[in-house]
C-alpha cells in the first residue's frame, strides 16, 4: 500500500492539546511541512509568546526560545542579528502581536528585520479568558464586551496586516485563512513564500491567518468555521497584500 500522507518531520511526537476545532494545529502542521520541504528544520529557531500560541514549542522539532507577552519580534530580532545564518520565525496570536506587541511588530517591520512572523487571528484572547482583542469584530460579544464591541467606545477592528503592509521594511505581507481545504493550500503557499523571503535576505515577512476559537466563541467546531466565513472573511481581506518586485522573482 502506498503511503499518501505522513506526519511531518517538523512536528514532534507530542499530541496537540488545543481545544476541539481549534485550527492552531492545522497552522502548525503547515509550518512544519514548509520547514521540511525547504530542508530548514535543523537551522530554524522559533520564538513562542504567551497564550495558546505559546504552546507551539512543544510541537515542533526545531529549536525554540520563549518570549514575554508581546515581545516575540524583539527576541526574534536579537536571535537573527546574533545568528544571521539561522532561520527565525515568531508564532503569535492576534492579541500578542497586535496589542501588547504592536510597537515591536511595527518597528521590526520598519527596520526590515529579516525574520518571518506568523499571526494567528481568531478575533479574541483565547487562553486568558476570551477577552476582547484589537481584532474583535464590531458587535462581537466577549468576556470584556458582553454587549458586543462598540466602535464608539473602543474603535473598529484592527486589520493588522494592512498596517504592516504600509511599512517599507515589510517586503511580503499575506492574509490567509484555514477554514477550507482550498484556503489551507493557499495558506501553506503564503507561509512557504514568507520563509523563502527570509532565505533570500529580502526583509520582514508577515503572514496573518484567520483561525477559529470554538471554546471562547461558544460554538461547535463546524459552526465556528461557518461563523468565520460569514463574519471574518468580509472584514479581513484575503490575499497577498504586499509583494515587492524582489519577492515576485522568488
Amino acid at each position: 500500500m502506498n503511503k499518501v500522507f505522513e506526519r511531518s518531520k517538523g512536528l514532534s511526537d507530542a499530541h496537540f492539546t488545543f481545544c476541539p476545532g481549534c485550527t492552531h494545529g492545522t497552522i502548525m502542521r503547515l509550518i512544519a511541512e514548509v520547514m521540511d520541504e525547504l530542508q530548514i528544520i535543523e537551522e530554524t529557531i522559533g520564538v513562542s509568546p504567551v497564550g495558546c500560541a505559546g504552546f507551539c514549542q512543544d510541537f515542533f522539532t526545531c529549536d525554540f526560545v520563549g518570549a514575554a507577552h508581546g515581545r516575540a519580534q524583539a527576541v526574534g530580532t536579537g536571535i537573527k542579528r546574533s545568528l544571521p545564518d539561522k532561520m527565525v520565525f515568531t508564532y503569535q496570536g492576534d492579541g500578542d502581536i497586535a496589542a501588547i506587541g504592536t510597537q515591536h511588530a511595527i518597528h521590526c517591520a520598519a527596520r526590515g528585520e529579516k525574520i518571518t512572523s506568523i499571526m494567528v487571528n481568531n478575533a479574541i484572547y483565547g487562553m486568558t479568558g476570551g477577552q476582547m482583542a484589537p481584532t474583535t469584530l464590531e458587535g462581537m460579544k466577549t468576556s470584556t464586551s458582553p454587549f458586543g464591541r462598540d466602535p464608539i467606545d473602543v474603535g473598529m477592528p484592527m486589520d493588522f496586516p494592512k498596517i504592516i503592509a504600509n511599512i517599507p521594511g515589510a517586503v511580503y505581507v499575506a492574509s490567509v485563512s484555514v477554514d477550507s481545504p482550498k484556503n489551507i493550500n493557499k495558506a501553506k503557499k503564503a507561509i512557504k513564500k514568507a520563509f523563502q523571503v527570509q532565505q533570500a535576505g529580502l526583509g520582514f515577512a508577515l503572514v496573518s491567518i484567520l483561525s477559529t476559537c470554538p471554546t471562547n466563541w461558544g460554538m461547535s467546531p463546524i459552526d465556528s468555521l461557518q461563523w468565520l466565513r460569514e463574519n471574518m472573511l468580509p472584514v479581513y481581506e484575503l490575499g497577498e497584500l504586499k509583494e515587492t518586485e524582489e519577492v515576485k522573482k522568488l
